[in-house]
């Protein structure tokens, strides 16, 4: 059944739970999933985003092994109202699999048989996308109690009763409906559920809060950029941050948002949170500076109980690159120095793999795990890098070919920590990005606020550029050693953007491809043991379960995200891409097998002659890569979520393109009116660099190799 619910009934936003006094603390539920269970970490059941408290993705189950796993097939599929990326994590309690889906849609099915027992559908408003980065996907649901909590991309955290999928409270959690959104997936710690946003690029503050389980009443919030001076601040760690600011950084909102990673520790009492980096990108923009900007792309430790500050440490101070720290944080304890150390070990966006005591922050060692051309290293003792002034792009003029660019060494792919063979199995990506400084830009831009020059340096219509840029483009499933700081296997993948990871206890990694296939390989070889053909690029993590001592696997897959919707000609580097959204769920002796998927057709260009001028291309080349290119593509090359603008029939009309970007006629579709910022003039500056572009990749399509 479908369960509906309005935006009247949302409740409106307030700060009065942060107030001063001692933070009130929730009571503990001693029915459905508990805190004793959520600390046992996982076993015959999966209750946690990174399927325990640690985030290691260890599954302990060993039926599926790498003697039998050629045996593996499928068991059921479920396919999705959805065809838009998939990102979420699957969660299974009491014989039932809980998972969320693009739009923030909640499912349930029976983990042994797959039968539907509910869905829940928030209502996002279409209108969401046009504030969210990278598509309108939802990395997953937790689970406490009797309820099911999901961030919604609106900004709302929900409570469903996981029996019924009945609404149970809903809270508006964010400051407004203009720069904030969630995709990220909640975490419970003493009876609390912890979320934070996304939204930097539109001028959000970071924070991360948590929230009664059963009230969904706020009980503290804790900011990661200092606010207006003006106002004072909320705590020490803010008044001690502003010191690393420079210029009114708060009128950019400033950053910092905590889209992805939540750890919670137990033992510790402490919840580890990453942070995504400064606004804007370009520090010049708004006379930043080369201050630190505290609490960006950062490890931020806190309080469970109280939200209080209790140590960071920033893995990319003045971030210019985008390199977000929000990447999976795991906690383990592995050998430091002859003895054994409870650590955190992190593999983030800026190419460095770091291991901190879990209890002070202190940097215990730091190694590239892929190319890194920003900076030279790592301090011995601090962690701090040693950035190249070349890599300074605002203070050179100049491009910067940085590496990684801002889709990172490693994003928000879960990686997973196995403690039988002590290695970290990460979905590495190995990209480069052209950086220039705009030096006109304003901070009203609609599609972020980066302060960079995307049209100078967008893809070129040039078949030898293109196939370079391509060969350059790969990514690998990387073993990594964070006790020796060294690789001790790979394998190589045409493109990056692939699946997050699984480790098991049967010597097995499993981990999803963008070209399409579910794989494992021996977890302490590399070796691939097993392929299943998915039909749709994997960017999701897989779990593992067992009822009936039965082991089962399940995955979600879907393409999308930010790979495809950003970067153009690249976005299929893996092959031709296409989404197909479902859940697939494994065990030894299925036979299942997909229905045969449509052909994918290719679309042969034929844009309207180009009769505009050579100035209103450039106009509409700036425009374009300031509002529009996040979403549509590179070079106005979209992958396979988003319309591509050169097929489209709206560019042969002046008419039609003012009604979608100044009038808003596509709104409900995501299409939102960017008329404060985009005149009529400017829609057709836009229109005649689409048929330029159009005509121009028309004329490689004719050309030979």
């Amino acid at each position: 059944m479908n369960i509906r619910n309005t935006l009247a009934a949302f409740a409106i936003f307030s700060l009065t739970a942060c107030g001063s006094g001692a933070p009130q603390q929730p009571s503990l539920t001693t029915e459905g999933v508990t805190d004793a269970m959520l600390a046992g970490g996982n076993g015959d059941e999966w209750l946690t985003y990174g399927g325990s408290y640690e985030e290691q993705r260890f599954s302990p189950l060993t039926q599926i092994s790498v003697e039998n796993v050629g045996a593996l097939g499928l068991a059921w599929y479920s396919d999705l109202d959805t065809g838009r990326g998939q990102e979420a994590t699957p969660l299974m309690h009491n014989g039932t699999i809980y998972v969320s889906t693009a739009w923030s849609m909640v499912k349930a099915y029976d983990a042994k048989t797959g039968a539907l027992k509910w869905e829940y559908d928030p209502e996002v408003p279409r209108e969401t996308l046009s504030r969210v980065c990278c598509d309108a996907v939802n990395r997953g649901v937790a689970l406490y109690g009797d309820k099911v909590y999901v961030g919604a991309l609106d900004g709302r955290l929900i409570a469903i009763d996981s029996n019924t999928g009945r609404e149970v409270w809903s809270k508006m959690i964010v400051p407004d409906q203009v720069s904030y959104a969630i995709t990220g997936a909640p975490r419970i710690a003493n009876g609390k559920v912890l979320i934070g946003s996304a939204g930097a690029e539109f001028r959000a503050r970071g924070f991360i809060a948590a929230f009664d389980a059963q009230t969904g009443n706020e009980l503290w919030r804790f900011h990661t950029v200092p606010g207006n001076p003006i106002d004072g601040f909320e705590n020490d760690a803010m008044k001690k941050a502003a010191k690393t600011w420079g210029g009114d950084w708060w009128e950019f909102g400033g950053g910092g948002t905590v889209w992805d990673s939540i750890t919670f520790d137990p033992g510790t009492n402490l919840v580890y949170f990453g942070t995504g980096n400064a606004e804007p990108w370009n520090p010049k923009t708004n006379d930043r500076g080369l201050g630190d900007a505290l609490y960006t792309s950062s490890i931020v430790a806190v309080d469970a109980d109280t939200g209080d500050y209790a140590w960071h440490f920033q893995e990319t101070p003045e971030d210019r690159w985008d390199f977000d720290s929000n990447a999976q944080i795991t906690i383990g304890d592995i050998e430091v120095d002859g003895a054994k150390r409870r650590v955190v070990m992190h593999a983030p966006k800026n190419g460095f793999f770091y291991v901190l005591d879990a209890k002070t922050g202190e940097f215990l060692s730091g190694e590239k795990f892929v190319a890194v051309n920003w900076a030279s290293g790592l301090d011995p003792k601090t962690g701090r890098p040693d950035i190249l002034p070349e890599a300074r792009y605002e203070l050179t003029g100049e491009v910067f070919i940085g590496s990684p660019g801002l889709y990172g060494g490693h994003t928000w792919h879960p990686m997973s920590f196995s403690p039988l063979s002590g290695l970290m199995y990460i979905p590495i990506n190995n990209t480069v990005m052209p950086y220039l400084a705009d030096e006109e830009f304003t901070g009203t831009e609609m599609g972020g606020q980066m302060g960079l020059d995307f049209g100078s340096v967008a893809m070129p219509a040039n078949k030898k550029a293109r196939a370079e840029a391509r060969k350059a483009t790969t990514g690998a499933l990387l073993a990594w050693d964070p006790v020796t700081q060294k690789e001790a296997w790979r394998v190589p993948y045409p493109g990056p953007s692939n699946g997050g990871t699984l480790a098991t206890g049967g010597n097995l990694v499993f981990q999803g491809t963008a070209g399409g296939e579910f794989r494992a390989y021996a977890a302490d070889t590399g070796k691939q043991l097993w392929s299943f053909p998915a039909q749709s690029g994997i960017i999701a993590a897989p779990m593992s379960y067992a009822i009936d001592t039965e082991q089962y696997v399940a995955i979600l897959v879907g393409w999308g995200g930010l790979w495809d919707m950003n970067t153009g000609v690249l976005a299929n580097v893996s092959g031709p891409s296409r989404n197909i959204s479902r859940l697939l769920v494994f065990k030894l002796g299925a036979d299942g097998t997909l229905p045969e998927p449509l052909p994918l057709n290719k679309r042969v260009l034929d844009p309207p002659a180009f009769k505009g001028s050579e100035d209103q291309v450039a106009r509409g080349n700036a425009i374009y890569g300031l509002n529009c290119g996040g979403c549509h593509g590179d070079a106005a090359i979209s992958g396979a979520i988003n319309p591509d603008l050169r097929h489209s029939g709206a560019i042969a009309s002046e008419e039609a393109i003012r009604e979608i970007v100044v009038g808003g006629a596509l709104k409900h579709n995501g299409m939102v009116s960017f008329k404060r910022v985009i005149t009529a003039e400017d829609a057709e500056a836009i229109r005649q660099y689409l048929i330029k572009r159009a005509n121009e990749d028309k004329a490689l399509e004719l050309t030979a190799e």
